[in-house]
């Protein structure tokens, strides 16, 4: 008995195990064989006609299995999208089959946004290709032989790119750079800015272009995270900042940021502004009948202020026509001797009280003396605001500029009616010499100008708006024209006896939380306060990188709200006014007030993350982080 016993123990036992190990073992098979499902739908993409298609879920898990490959960002409904998807499918099939075998995909970026936003897709088809796991554009054929020499090219191991025709500059050559040729184009870049990452192919096949122009334009970059000489020299405040150099003498790129845009922006630059008017005829017809226009008289081509007239027109070209001339009939004409820099007002804005041109006489001015001549005198006593006399008409916001809104119309019909408004305007603006007049028709400018100084609902004909320091400022409607009402409302503004138009959102209710919310009405209140450090956000509801920045920025708040005498803020710069200091060129842009220098506020240029913003915030505070003004002064 017992040995059975014995018996029936042992067998069960051995039952047991033999279950147990056969759990063990279809628990096993049955991970891997999970393992090797997820592994199949990971490594699973749709190919479509020798294409890989890609996507948002499995475009890093497939491109980083290959050493290279080339992706095709389209729209569905591009044309030039579907002109080049037989191409594309004809080298795909090709390259699969060449020496070094390179794959090629495509991704469709109206539905994969967030691939085509991180890889700064802006126009279709963006062509992209990756070699031992750096991306570049790429920038060959449009057609199946060109794509395949192209791709075979660069896939190839031994294939070692071209030097960069981008001179590096640093302080040791940078003289020796910006005086390397008559005009150079320099960009002051930082590593991690996404903008310059996105402008760098670009730049570099303007670069290959400019070399080749006759004479030759380099183009040069700056590390400004490196070489902070060099950024607190040039006034660079944020990335990427271009400047031209002509004859060493800086000035702002003001062109495009693609590689056409450059090249077109430098040849416009390239040459001498003022050109050579060999016949009476070409003096005649080079002044405009808008804008101001400038001419140099002289008599020979060797005089020195001849050089002197045309630098100051090479630093203006963009804003002004310039002409030079040797004929002396021409200045029998104008009534000029050799040796005279003339700027000539546009015909339909002259009047009474002033000269329809003014001359200089250049034989002991200097050429900075040019220039304030011709800026003393480029816009007529008033003259029309206009999209493209607002840049001059702007400059005088920070002083006073004053603009009359009614129907300005220059055709037959209507122009005597433009001149009687316009003549009223400069009988007072004779008197006013340190007011800026200009007139503009109300329908262009009912929603912008007019709306700021709060006159878009006013039912007169004849409305006046003003803008000093920045600040704006109503007339209130007149039934009539009414000089002396006019004179009045002048004289109070220059004696800042009036209260200013703030384009404002409303003032929020509870303003407790991590970011203090600022508007128009509450921003001196706020930023200006002499007892904070404040760091303020200028943003856009509808831009990208603000959405992006604003949990960083959120937490930047929570992180430092121990922090009192420190204020974490944000604007909407779109619904409300920002005062002139606070320059905003695009969203977001940051700025630091501290407490001891509110005049001067600080444009953020550093790491944005909460560890760098705290970084600069500790570097830069007054009154914030331990510190107080006594030891700030």
């Amino acid at each position: 008995m017992d040995v059975f016993k014995r018996f029936r123990v042992i067998f069960l036992a051995f039952m047991i195990l033999t279950a147990v190990l056969s759990f063990a073992e279809d628990a096993e098979q049955a991970e891997e064989d999970e393992n090797d499902t997820k592994a199949g739908e990971d490594n699973e993409v749709r190919e479509e006609e020798g294409v890989l298609y890609l996507t948002d879920d499995n475009f890093d898990k497939v491109t980083e299995k290959y050493d290279a490959i080339l992706v095709e960002f389209y729209a569905p409904w591009c044309g030039h999208c579907k002109s080049l998807a037989p191409e594309y499918s004809k080298a795909a099939y090709k390259l699969k089959e060449s020496e070094v075998p390179v794959p090629l995909g495509k991704v469709d970026a109206t539905v994969n946004s967030d691939l085509a936003a991180r890889f700064g897709v802006s126009g279709y088809p963006t062509l992209k290709f990756k070699k031992d796991g750096t991306w570049i554009e790429y920038d060959g054929p449009r057609d199946a032989e060109g794509i395949v020499t192209w791709v075979s090219e660069k896939a190839d191991p031994n294939y070692k790119p071209p030097p960069e025709t981008v001179v590096t500059v640093t302080k040791d050559n940078f003289d020796e750079f910006i005086n390397s040729a008559e005009l150079v184009l320099l960009e002051f870049y930082a590593p991690w800015c996404g903008h310059c990452k996105r402008l760098a192919p670009e730049y570099e096949k303007a670069a290959q272009r400019l070399i080749l122009h006759e004479p030759p334009i380099p183009l040069g970059k700056v590390d400004a995270t490196v070489e902070k000489e060099l950024v607190q020299q040039f006034g660079v405040t944020g990335y990427p900042t271009l400047k031209m150099f002509r004859n060493g003498k800086p000035s702002d790129y003001t062109g495009g940021r693609d590689a056409f845009g450059i090249v077109d922006h430098m040849h416009k630059y390239s040459g001498e502004a003022s050109k050579l008017l060999p016949e009476l005829r070409d003096v005649k017809n080079l002044i405009s009948k808008e804008s101001a226009t400038i001419i140099g008289f002289f008599d020979n081509l060797e005089d020195e202020k001849l050089r002197a007239y045309m630098n100051v027109a090479n630093d203006r070209r963009e804003d002004l026509t310039f002409g030079h001339t040797l004929l002396p009939e021409a200045r029998d004409i104008y009534k000029v001797n050799p040796g005279s820099v003339v700027v000539f007002k546009p015909e339909k804005f002259y009047t009474k009280f002033e000269q329809k041109y003014s001359i200089l006489k250049v034989a002991d001015k200097s050429e900075e003396e040019i220039a304030a001549f011709v800026k003393e005198n480029e816009l007529p006593l008033v003259g029309e605001y206009t999209q493209s006399t607002s840049k001059f008409y702007d400059e005088y916001q920070k002083d006073i500029l004053c603009v009359a809104f009614y129907t300005v119309d220059w055709s037959f019909d209507h122009r005597d009616a433009t001149q009687l408004w316009r003549k009223k305007v400069a009988n007072i603006a004779k008197d006013y010499k340190d007011i800026k007049f200009a007139i503009a028709n109300e329908e262009d400018y009912i929603n912008t100008m007019m709306k700021e100084v709060g006159l878009e609902d006013s039912p007169e004909e004849f409305n006046l708006g003003c803008v000093k320091n920045g600040k704006k400022y109503r007339m209130e409607p007149m039934d009539e024209f009414d000089e002396d009402e006019i004179r009045e409302f002048l004289n109070k503004l220059k004696k800042g006896k009036l209260t200013p138009q703030i384009k404002s959102q409303s003032v929020p209710k509870k303003n407790t939380g991590p970011v203090k919310v600022v508007v128009g009405k509450t921003f001196d209140q706020i930023v200006l306060d002499k007892k904070k450090d404040v760091l303020i956000e200028f943003y856009a509801p509808w831009c990208g990188h603000c959405k992006s920045l604003e949990p960083i920025y959120k937490e930047l708040g929570k992180t430092l709200k121990k922090e009192k005498n420190l204020v974490i803020a944000k604007l909407d710069a779109t619904a409300n006014d920002v005062p002139e200091i606070f320059k905003v060129e695009g969203f977001p842009t940051i700025y630091f007030a501290p407490a001891n220098n509110k005049k001067n506020p600080l444009k953020f240029d550093g790491d944005r993350t909460v560890e760098g913003f705290t970084k600069y915030l500790k570097e830069k505070a007054a009154v914030s982080f331990g510190k107080n003004l006594k030891e700030e002064l």
